[in-house]
């Protein structure tokens, strides 16, 4: 079950009438709306990506949780529009995760071919693969935000390798205590 019909059913309607709310001869998406976090480098650079590229359905993006944001979709969890990408269709379609990515990448002329077969079960897949690593490479910055940067250490199993870089070996468990325990 899609994202939207996901929604549509948490609302009451049932899934058959949520699939048929998303026929888009009935129900067509004519402008996008990407909710993202503005104090996000990541986010930020994707947006300014995504607005110098050529769109066949037009995006505006708008801060996630601000007071435009809940204004426009009260019924939106604000909060959870800041962990996770959320695009909102002008017909109140809302899509998050891989799917947001999904039809951010549809709105766009050069992109929308690829959007077609990330919309396909494997490459679902790879299309939450990159969500899950812009989700972890924003919680990494988040943890380093307090003094500027991480540090990779021996004894949490990682070392250098001049040839390859940074190599991860996790620490083995002795005696079934390891040592993250």
């Amino acid at each position: 079950m899609s994202t939207v019909t996901a929604d549509r059913a948490a609302q009451g309607a049932p899934a058959a009438q949520a699939a048929a709310d998303r026929d888009a001869s009935r129900v067509p998406v004519r402008r996008l709306t990407v909710l993202h976090d503005a104090e996000c480098s990541l986010c930020g650079f994707l947006c300014d990506w995504l607005r110098r590229q050529p769109q066949l359905v037009p995006l505006e993006f708008v801060p996630a949780g601000s007071a435009q944001a809940c204004a426009r979709y009260p019924g939106l969890d604000h909060r959870a529009t800041l962990d996770e990408i959320t695009v909102v269709g002008d017909a109140g379609q809302v899509y998050r995760g891989a799917a947001a990515w999904i039809v951010t990448l549809w709105a766009l002329r050069e992109h929308r071919a690829l959007s077609h077969r990330l919309s396909t079960p494997a490459g679902a897949k790879v299309a939450r693969a990159a969500v899950l690593a812009a989700a972890r490479w924003r919680q990494g910055q988040e943890q380093a935000a307090g003094w500027g940067g991480g540090v990779y250490r021996r004894g949490d199993g990682w070392s250098y390798d001049p040839h390859v870089g940074w190599l991860y070996d996790p620490p083995a468990c002795a005696g079934g205590a390891c040592a993250t325990d």
